[in-house]
């Protein structure tokens, strides 16, 4: 059974201007329920992740600011978001729900996070809308459990996961492939173990040919036992950030690519859904809906 993690805190209320990136966590699990693609059994809500594991990932010194609400001004802005106690509890409880599905991922090849995939947080600071870096987190967890020997992150959001970057830049457990808009944001980029950049306007065909080159490559040479994938939608010639030309089908195709080489490894897969931005709101449902969809018919 394809077991997913959810929170009504997903959705946590931001003042007016803040909430549009908030409504798609409500919606996708309605529709994937409305439209018989999952069932309500199939959706767990995390707790709180134990503060220890926030600490193996981030300093200290950040999160005692980030849970006692005195966090710089400048870096609030950076962030994105308004602080308050909920909006660290809500990043709290997604990133245990992204711990929470490397379990079940042993035991079925695939778990999902409806949020998740928060790689703008660095180990001292947040930004991009970022305040703890779920995938991050739950790479050291499966470590220091002795889970997983070799972990590969493939981040296919639009932006480059530079916090993700700049967390293992020196561990060699934990290897970050990321292919992103060469001309979005961040501006600066950290130096992942791959980076593959794209120029603005890439279309499906250049896309996909890159990652169906790629791919092959990448899990040979990384030979992982555990896999965690940032599926943003982005990319989405829609978006109004991603800056890429990416289709609907383009999009559902990379997805599949990703699957395929998971399950052709026989690898464990935590999905989280990272970033999307198109206007209309159907877009970017649709698009992050297709990721669930596909390994519902894919695994099981």
């Amino acid at each position: 059974m394809l077991k997913i993690a959810y929170s009504p805190i997903y959705q946590h209320p931001l003042p007016e201007g803040h909430r549009f990136p908030m409504i798609k966590y409500e919606l996708i699990p309605e529709q994937l329920l409305y439209e018989g693609t999952c069932s309500q059994d199939q959706f767990f809500e995390p707790k709180p992740v134990d503060e220890a594991w926030i600490t193996r990932t981030h300093q200290p010194a950040y999160w005692q600011a980030l849970k006692s609400l005195s966090l710089d001004p400048k870096m609030i802005r950076r962030i994105g978001f308004p602080l308050n106690e909920q909006l660290v509890l809500r990043e709290t409880i997604i990133t245990q729900g992204t711990i929470d599905c490397t379990r079940f991922a042993f035991e079925s090849g695939v778990s999902m996070n409806v949020a998740g995939g928060t790689h703008h947080a660095y180990s001292d600071k947040g930004e991009g809308f970022c305040l703890l870096n779920d995938v991050a987190v739950a790479s050291n967890y499966l470590i220091d459990k002795g889970l997983a020997k070799k972990i590969l992150v493939i981040d296919l959001d639009v932006h480059q996961g530079n916090g993700t970057a700049e967390i293992f830049a020196n561990e060699p457990r934990v290897f970050t492939f990321s292919i992103h808009g060469k001309e979005n944001y961040p501006l600066h980029k950290e130096i992942s173990d791959w980076d593959i950049e794209l120029p603005t306007y890439t279309q499906d065909d250049v896309y996909l040919n890159i990652l169906y080159d790629t791919l092959p490559i990448l899990f040979k040479r990384v030979k992982p036992d555990f896999l965690f994938f940032v599926s943003g939608v982005d990319i989405l010639a829609s978006d109004k950030l991603g800056k890429l030309s990416v289709s609907m089908q383009g999009c559902y195709r990379r997805d599949e690519l990703v699957f395929e080489y998971a399950k052709s490894y026989q690898l464990p897969i935590v999905v989280a859904m990272g970033g999307g931005y198109s206007p209309r709101i159907a877009d970017i449902v649709e698009a992050h809906c297709n990721t669930f969809r596909l390994a519902q018919k894919m695994y099981f």
